[in-house]
């Protein structure tokens, strides 16, 4: 494959997962199913929503990206390495919310990809996303240190520092309202197809 090819398809792979992260992951999460699209992690990975501010607008934006959790912190990785415009967001204004499955926090994220750590954390965060670094050429259970790192040079990992709980409107689960007001919209209409 050439140059050219592989930055077209990492460019239609960036395209596609912002459509399907806009339309669909990040309204399943405010439905209140951030546990459900976690309920499967051996296949779908382990999914959070990554709340920043844009760099430009200042606007709030969500990303939905893989993650692990090591000794209790947040690691996620920006896989299309420092040009992911969530990533550029991050390291403009670090503070961030992180939706996990086990709740809302607040958190400032730090870029640790040149840590002493830094790979077996990669390594976790990888072998958490399920089958998404597989099906992007990167088997993270089988490949060594050495080829891992090589794999992974452009990628960004960063560690997501939580600093306090938030609840209230505008997180995860702040249109669960719809599912009792849907089931009383239908129910009627179930109950008369009986008859």
């Amino acid at each position: 494959m050439t140059t050219t090819s592989v930055s077209t398809t990492e460019e239609a792979l960036r395209q596609a997962f912002k459509v399907l992260n806009r339309r669909l992951m990040v309204p399943l999460w405010r439905l209140g199913l951030g546990q459900w699209l976690n309920a499967w992690p051996t296949m779908s990975g382990r999914i959070m929503v990554l709340v920043h501010t844009g760099r430009k607008s200042g606007r709030r934006r969500f990303t939905p990206v893989n993650y692990a959790q090591v000794d209790g912190e947040v690691y996620c990785t920006a896989g299309f390495g420092a040009g992911s415009d969530w990533y550029k967001n991050i390291i403009a204004n670090p503070a961030v919310e992180v939706w996990l499955p086990d709740g809302w926090w607040a958190g400032v994220a730090e870029d640790i990809t040149g840590a002493p750590t830094a790979l077996p954390l990669l390594r976790s965060v990888l072998i958490a996303s399920g089958a998404v670094a597989p099906l992007a050429g990167v088997d993270p259970r089988k490949l060594s240190d050495a080829e891992l790192a090589q794999v992974t040079a452009p990628y960004r990992l960063l560690h997501i520092k939580r600093t306090e709980a938030r609840t209230g409107p505008g997180g995860p689960g702040e249109l669960a309202w719809v599912w009792p007001l849907t089931t009383l919209l239908l129910l009627p209409l179930l109950l008369r197809r009986k008859r």
